[in-house]
């Protein structure tokens, strides 16, 4: 054992504090200077993160604690990210299982604890936000202690240590009853209860990837624990890639984390340690990084399957390639490509359709945001609404199933459970406490997209949800998701005020005055079963004659305005949502009127 490295990694739902945590740990162990300006969230390195206020992306950072380095890995707490907790679990000893001191338990937390209890990590449980007037810590801790009962966890598992904190506020402590002071109980924590990496350091060299970097001085940059031997700068070794193939190459640079970033200055790897090796141009996570071609290739851990599955296809619509500066198909499939080989859940397949491919994922917003973050790279595309994947087990149609979790205001329930009956879900459990009432149901995931926006206007904001995957489950019956139908522009032009204000009375606007149209573009939701077609872009024709209403100007609500994720969950089968660095528009798949009648009636619904 490497007495003197501590691997860990933190573990939490969504928004219960783990970022901040992390803050909080490397202001204590000195990773920042006294007079350095340090933004909030710091681990939060992309854009997206910092807006949408979750991790997406496993990062590294070290602190040195007296003679100890500990390595801690932040990783995502969503459930449609849960690839990259998965594969960064086998880089660690042991697991911060952070709990809100009000939430408790939710769906990522027992998701990530089951995996974390899998591969016999050593937990340490921090309940966080005890400074919230309405916390409840010790029936919080008393949930946690059953939720690893459920979960079988062992006997040195079950007997965790267990702090109280404050990520906000900058404390943490053993006992309820001791002074707010400082960080200085958790790191000592992790000191004493996350066993030391076991590693042989005379053993021949061998590292598992489970991360990528890339760097502009040295190019990729692969990131994972070393299993066994040392390796230093200019050191010979074997790549054993995927598909069994060895290659052999010069090592460039080793780097080591310290803080929030990585030092190259005299740095030699070690069993036990997590370090970044470059020197390979060509590399993937789950491959093996060895001293010699005789050696075998580490296990990797198996991912849970995607579920969820849309097409991108080249943007083909009048306004095309205004935006962007990649357009093409080639382009399109190359980034596709690339980001499979650091986001392995992800799975990106070529259909007969040209220009158009096939990506699936864990959840909706797991393909959102790699449909923003193209977007903002300056790519252009059409996106359709997601998928379920389905299989076919002794001849019957099987769908995936998530067990979902809302907790509400008691007075929303009753349309909250309409809602979800229209979506084949069935009601396993019920709680109430505090006028909130905690509902659990099986639905399936079909039937989960689109929810969350119709669980903010049933409740006004006030309800949360979270879901897990379950098991995949006979097909459920057709339902329909979204009521109603669109409004479908009938011409191309400019949309003007005056007949915007002739079609409010038809439906919800989603284009305002000024705003370009073409023909086949949906430009509102229509209440009615079927789309109506409308000319935006008639203009009021001037006469000679005064009208009686002549100086009184009609106002018009402002158009509703989508994000990528709530428009790929909005959009109907044949329709596909245009992505483009300076617009989001919502399109019919085939864009003529007498076109699309002619699909209809032989049975297609638009581009396969």
């Amino acid at each position: 054992m490497n007495t003197h490295i501590r691997n860990v990694a933190i573990i939490a739902h969504v928004d219960h504090g783990k970022t901040t945590l992390v803050d909080k740990l490397l202001r204590e162990g000195g990773a920042f200077r006294t007079n350095q300006v340090v933004e909030e969230r710091v681990m939060d390195s992309m854009d997206l993160e910092r807006e949408k206020g979750i991790t997406i992306k496993a990062k590294n950072a070290s602190i040195h604690w007296h003679d100890v380095t500990i390595n801690i890995v932040d990783t995502p707490g969503h459930a449609d990210f849960g690839g990259e907790v998965e594969r960064i679990l086998g880089m660690v000893d042991g697991v911060l299982l952070l709990v809100d001191a009000y939430d408790g338990p939710q769906a990522q937390t027992r998701f990530v604890l089951r995996k974390a209890l899998e591969h016999h990590l050593k937990p340490i449980v921090v309940i966080n936000k005890i400074d919230r007037d309405n916390s409840y810590p010790m029936k919080v801790h008393d949930k946690v202690l059953e939720l690893f009962l459920e979960l079988n966890a062992t006997e040195a598992q079950f007997n965790a240590p267990f702090l109280y904190a404050s990520a906000r506020d900058g404390f943490a402590i053993n006992h309820l009853d001791e002074p707010h002071e400082n960080m200085i109980p958790l790191l000592d924590a992790i000191v004493k209860h996350i066993p030391p990496p076991e590693g042989d350091p005379a053993a021949p060299f061998q590292m598992l990837i489970s991360n990528l970097d890339w760097s502009d001085y040295v190019g990729r940059i692969a990131i994972g624990r070393i299993s066994g031997g040392q390796v230093h700068d200019g050191d010979n070794i074997v790549c054993i890639h995927g598909n069994g193939k060895r290659e052999r190459a010069t090592i460039t640079k080793i780097f080591q984390f310290s803080g929030i970033g990585s030092t190259a200055d005299s740095v030699d790897g070690e069993a036990g340690n997590i370090v970044g090796i470059a020197g390979f141009e060509e590399l993937s996570i789950g491959e093996t990084l060895c001293a010699s071609e005789d050696m075998e290739a580490l296990p990797f851990v198996e991912l849970d399957p995607p579920t969820i599955q849309m097409d991108f296809c080249v943007n083909d619509g009048p306004l095309g390639g205004r935006d962007g500066k990649y357009v093409t198909s080639r382009y399109l499939r190359d980034r596709l490509i690339k980001e499979t080989r650091t986001n392995i859940s992800l799975t990106v397949a070529d259909t007969e359709g040209g220009g158009v491919f096939r990506v699936s994922a864990r959840g909706t917003m797991q393909i959102a945001v790699l449909a923003e973050q193209m977007r903002r790279e300056g790519f252009e595309m059409l996106v359709s609404r997601p998928t379920v994947i389905v299989r076919v087990v002794d001849g019957k149609r099987m769908e995936p199933y998530e067990t979902l979790w809302i907790e509400l205001p008691d007075e929303c329930l009753g349309s909250v459970m309409k809602n979800l009956a229209e979506r084949k879900s069935i009601t396993t459990g019920l709680s109430k406490h505090h006028g909130m009432t905690t509902l659990e149901s099986d639905i399936p995931t079909r039937g989960l997209i689109g929810f969350e926006f119709d669980l903010l206007n049933l409740t006004s904001g006030r309800g949360v949800m979270s879901h897990l995957f379950k098991s995949y489950a006979p097909w459920a019956g057709e339902f329909s998701a979204r009521p109603g139908a669109s409004l479908v522009s009938m011409e191309a032009g400019v949309c003007t005020h005056y007949t915007l204000a002739n079609l409010k009375d038809r439906g919800r606007l989603f284009v305002g005055p000024g705003d370009e149209v073409y023909e086949g573009m949906i430009v509102g939701a229509n209440p009615r079963p079927d789309d109506i077609l409308v000319n935006p872009t008639k203009a009021k024709h001037l006469t000679n004659v005064r009208c009686q209403g002549e100086g009184k100007s009609v106002q018009l609500e402002p158009p509703t305005r989508f994000t990528v994720e709530r428009a790929l969950e909005y959009i109907a089968a044949d329709e596909y949502v245009e992505v483009t660095p300076c617009a989001l528009r919502l399109r019919k798949k085939i864009l003529n009127e007498t076109q699309r009648r002619r699909s209809a009636m032989s049975g297609k619904t638009g581009v396969e």
